[in-house]
This record gives structure tokens, sequence and C-alpha cells, in this order.
């Protein structure tokens, strides 16, 4: 089926779950933009609803794989609807699927990103992208401040946020999860830490981070096995939220291969 006006109820509700989180909470849908992204959405076993190619500029074998109403539309149209430009032509409205604390699978040492109250999209996307090339188990987002499907995330991540497991809980229910598991808390905080790698992560271990403007919550610095620092040897005092899990986490990959 061919669609070539912008006023078409179909494009009008996929500009929508662009723009408004409200809007992909209430229909529980949310958009796929771009080939590699799709084809990790798809990976994952997301149930995609509709599918909007763009001929001049799409891949076909990306698109015969993929099950869903399919709507073709031109060139000018497609500039209208893409979020972001490159994206090969092709867009896609995909059914939400939202994983609880109990649905992980964790290894037998489990090593685990926490980020409590993490605010930019680009920053959890980031994040996600050092997860995946650790090898993370899982990533915990707590008491959450973005919405995990916002199309800014799921472009920072480049679709890890479909390859690597993430739950969103509140703070609480992350530490009483982690504490059941025997999963070593480390967080990441300047004052009462040590140096990061002076610390064993070897065993099944949590990093948890918080904001980059007021760091965590009294509740995790209490829960913590251990407090663990960067060192800061210039006159600024933090890290970007994304750069510190990247340095955490191949610190653990480095010990774990020892």
């Amino acid at each position: 089926m061919e669609i070539t006006s912008l006023h078409n109820p179909r494009i009008r509700h996929l500009l929508l779950l662009q723009q408004k989180s409200q809007q992909r909470r209430k229909d529980g849908l949310f958009v796929v933009e771009g080939r590699r992204e799709l084809e990790h959405c798809l990976a994952a076993g997301y149930e995609l609803d509709s599918l909007f190619v763009c001929q001049e500029l799409c891949d076909a074998a990306i698109v015969d794989d993929a099950r869903g109403q399919r709507y073709e539309v031109p060139r000018a149209l497609y500039e209208h609807m893409a979020y972001r430009g490159s994206t090969e032509g092709v867009i896609a409205i995909v059914h939400e699927r939202r994983q609880g604390l109990a649905d992980l699978q964790l290894s037998p040492s489990p090593l685990v990103i926490v980020l409590e109250r993490v605010e930019k999209p680009g920053n959890l996307g980031a994040v996600l992208r050092s997860a995946d090339a650790a090898g993370a188990d899982a990533v915990i987002v707590c008491d959450a401040l973005t919405d995990l499907y916002n199309p800014n995330l799921i472009r920072a991540s480049i679709g890890a946020v479909f390859t690597v497991p993430v739950v969103v809980c509140s703070s609480q229910e992350c530490i009483a999860f982690l504490q059941q598991q025997g999963i070593q808390i480390l967080t990441a905080q300047l004052q009462d830490s040590r140096l990061y790698y002076d610390t064993d992560m070897r065993r099944p271990t949590a990093l948890v981070m918080g904001t980059e403007s007021t760091g965590l919550t009294d509740q995790w610095r209490e829960a913590a096995t251990a407090h663990i620092r960067v060192p800061m040897l210039g006159r600024l005092d933090s890290l970007n939220v994304s750069v510190s899990a990247a340095i955490l986490l191949y610190e653990a990959v480095r010990q774990r291969s020892c």
C-alpha cells in the first residue's frame, strides 16, 4: 500500500510516537528508524506493527525479512517522517516489550550496570553501547527520568537497547534484587571511596552510577558493598556518566580476563 500525504492518519500517528512519550506509553508502541537498529530489534524478537519504506533509499533485504503491515512512501514524504538523516529508507512502528528483574538470565558471575535517575537519553544510549561491547549481563535503570524507547536513546545506542537486557525499576527493588542474588554493589562516588582498580570485580558485581549533577542518593551509598572512584587529576570533579561506565566496565573485563 502506498501513502503519499503527510496528513495520512498513519503518518500522523508515527510522528506522535516519535515526539511524545505519553503516546508511546498509551499505545505500547515505539518507533525504530534505520537498518542497523531495525536488524537488532528484529533479532531480539520484537513484533512489528507496521513498516514504512522508501524504495529509493531502502536496502531490500531488511524489508523482505520484516513482518508487519507495509507501506511505501515517496522520498519527499520519508524525509518529513525521518527523525534523522541517513537512515536507509526504513522506519518501523514496533510493539513494546518490557521485562522485570525476575526475567533477567544472569551468568554465574554477572556484571551489571545500574543507573539511578539518569535523565539524558544520549547518556543512557551510550552506556548501553558500552555494556554491549563489554558483555555485561544487564543494564538496570532505577527511578527512570527518561523513556526507554525515546528515539534519541535508540539512536545513541545504535540498537544496543535491543541487544542488552534492560530493566526499569525502583532503586529499592533493585537493591533488594542484587542482595538476594549475592551481587556486590560498587557505587561510583567521590566521598569515602577507593580507586576503582583496587577493587575486586571478578565477583558478581553491580556498578552503580548516578547523575553528574547530584550523584547517587543515600540509599545506594548505604547499600553499597564498597565505594569506588575514577581518579580526577584536573580541576573538574566529575566525568560524563557514559565515560565513567565504560572505564569501570572495562576494568571488570580486564580483571576477569587475567
